[in-house]
């Protein structure tokens, strides 16, 4: 299964992305992509597994992940973002659609204050290409989305939380590649 991933090891994914240095601070080894994202949440700064898990997913599938982690965290979002989660959500499930790219394109205008706006910042990111010279990736906007989240988690809570997300990150990139393997066939 973890054979089929974009990036076979934590060097691989580091060498493809060079960007991710700017967000993470652990030096890639020649571990699987998997081993090191879970040695990454036992380790000092457990909040880079979710850097990492940004960037080992395909982009529209992160979009998808910081969604979901995001939406998990819904009681503690605002109206702005809630609606802004229903946009993500439109947008993934038919990123083709003009309605949805002319939504998310409108609320890419207003720079990132909140968890959910983050993630809008990716998907706008992506649709644009290089249209929008961000200078950054979308994971970067993704993580960022996702650790905005988790700081209004109670530090009681946050470690719980920031596993469970990790976890479903390691989940969804195991997924796609068990689907790529499926197309390759």
């Amino acid at each position: 299964m973890a054979n089929g991933l974009r990036f076979r090891t934590a060097r691989d994914l580091f060498s493809a992305c060079p960007a991710v240095t700017r967000d993470m601070k652990a030096a890639p080894t020649d571990q699987p992509s998997i081993e090191f994202c879970r040695a990454l949440l036992a380790g000092r700064v457990p909040e880079e597994a979710i850097t990492f898990c940004a960037y080992l997913l395909p982009e529209r599938a992160a979009v998808w992940w910081a969604h979901e982690c995001l939406g998990n965290l819904a009681e503690l979002l605002g109206d702005r973002d809630l609606e802004l989660l229903a946009l993500v959500r439109d947008w993934v499930g038919e990123p083709g659609n003009p309605d949805h790219r002319a939504a998310v394109a409108q609320a890419v205008e207003v720079p990132p204050a909140t968890p959910v706006s983050w993630v809008i910042l990716a998907a706008g990111w992506r649709d644009a290409g290089p249209a929008i010279d961000a200078g950054l990736p979308a994971a970067h906007a993704v993580s960022a989305g996702i650790l905005a989240g988790l700081a209004r988690v109670s530090l009681a809570d946050r470690f719980a939380v920031l596993s469970a997300f990790a976890e479903m990150g390691i989940q969804m990139a195991e997924m796609e590649a068990q689907q790529q393997s499926a197309v390759a066939y």
